[in-house]
């Protein structure tokens, strides 16, 4: 496997006078891989970007990127390219010149020049546009022009920071798709930042969530949905529950939860003994409204509360020991009941759309 464009992030550490904005974390992201850093406002995702990118200086550790220690070179000696949150276009020059404009600071001649940034306004569909000024385009087109400029170096990494946070959702999810393959079609590594959770999963390749400073979880997609780490990560990641249950049986390592309410279902775990605590995070999927089939983990919920959501119904219900939970219903399914708030509802669970939450999760799965 090429080392081209692969990085390294080894105890790193950034500090602002007593603040710990990235602290001790170890990552490395495989060449051409789309990695997403996720996590709220303040979680260090930022300054982690800035950091690879030479925009900061860190506090200790090291940055390595395709097999060679950058820690300590500028922005422009790295192999990367920085695509910023507002695009930060030059006002005053059209989509070509803006495009070109590295290469001009570089010595290149115009030809050459005007040539290589044409050949990036193709690549993002904007070879048409090519005499316009930033103000005459649409976001979109804003920031297509941004990612032609970022490439025309032919970085070996992409950083791009919450690229799509300033246009609507209609167009955000339309650029997302292009990201992708543009990614796909160049096979050299990006590294972007965003605090949206669906917008994480539908890119990435590897998921790493952060919160204060630290890395709570790097993993694929699918990994990090299905088997989060711990409590911060299934609800940051959103469409979890988190409950309460208690260990009432155990047979080696075949053990029945109990809650919420009545509800028993088998777990597998080495983690739990007989009578302890337990939480566990249960998907908004794996809970059926009504309709319940013989030999299913069921109980008895109240509804109290109901949201439309066009193709399907967001449903908050309560068991009788008070835990709340949220379900996905859908649309035909919930409104063929005529359930109405204050409605005692049978609900079937899916054991494989539960994770134990513990200090040793990757031993814990589901029996399926």
């Amino acid at each position: 496997m090429t080392s081209k464009g692969q990085i390294e992030l080894v105890g790193l550490s950034k500090g602002f006078d007593a603040v710990m904005a990235v602290d001790s974390i170890n990552l490395t992201i495989q060449s051409g891989t789309y990695c997403c850093l996720l996590g709220p406002s303040g979680c260090g995702k930022s300054t982690t970007l800035r950091l690879i990118a030479g925009h900061e200086t860190p506090t200790s550790g090291d940055i390595l990127i395709s097999n060679k220690n950058v820690t300590a070179r500028p922005p422009a000696k790295r192999g990367t390219a920085m695509m910023f949150q507002n695009y930060a276009l030059f006002p005053h020059l059209n989509c070509l010149e803006n495009v070109a404009f590295s290469l001009k600071m570089a010595g290149n001649k115009k030809a050459e020049r005007n040539e290589r940034a044409m050949a990036m306004l193709s690549l993002v569909e904007m070879q048409d546009l090519k005499n316009r000024l930033p103000s005459q385009l649409s976001g979109g087109q804003q920031q297509r022009v941004a990612l032609a400029r970022a490439l025309v170096g032919n970085p070996d990494v992409l950083l791009l920071d919450e690229p799509l946070s300033a246009l609507d959702p209609f167009l955000r999810k339309q650029m997302r798709a292009e990201l992708k393959q543009l990614q796909r079609k160049l096979n050299i590594s990006f590294v972007h930042v965003t605090h949206s959770q669906e917008e994480a999963m539908a890119l990435a390749d590897l998921v790493v969530v952060m919160r204060d400073g630290h890395i709570e979880q790097a993993d694929k997609p699918r990994t990090v949905f299905r088997e989060p780490t711990n409590e911060f990560v299934a609800e940051f990641l959103g469409d979890q529950n988190i409950l309460n249950g208690q260990i009432v049986s155990a047979e080696g390592r075949t053990l029945t939860v109990e809650g919420p309410g009545n509800l028993r279902f088998p777990i597998s775990s080495a983690n739990f003994s007989l009578g302890d605590k337990i939480r566990f995070a249960l998907r908004n999927d794996g809970l059926v409204l009504g309709g319940i089939k013989k030999g299913s983990y069921s109980l008895k919920a109240k509804l109290i509360q109901s949201e439309y959501a066009g193709s399907n119904v967001q449903v908050r219900l309560r068991s009788d020991d008070g835990q709340e939970f949220n379900a996905i219903c859908g649309e035909d399914h919930f409104f063929s009941h005529n359930w109405r708030e204050g409605d005692d509802i049978d609900i079937s669970l899916d054991p494989a759309k539960i994770h134990p939450l513990s200090a040793k999760p990757t031993t814990a799965h589901n029996i399926q």
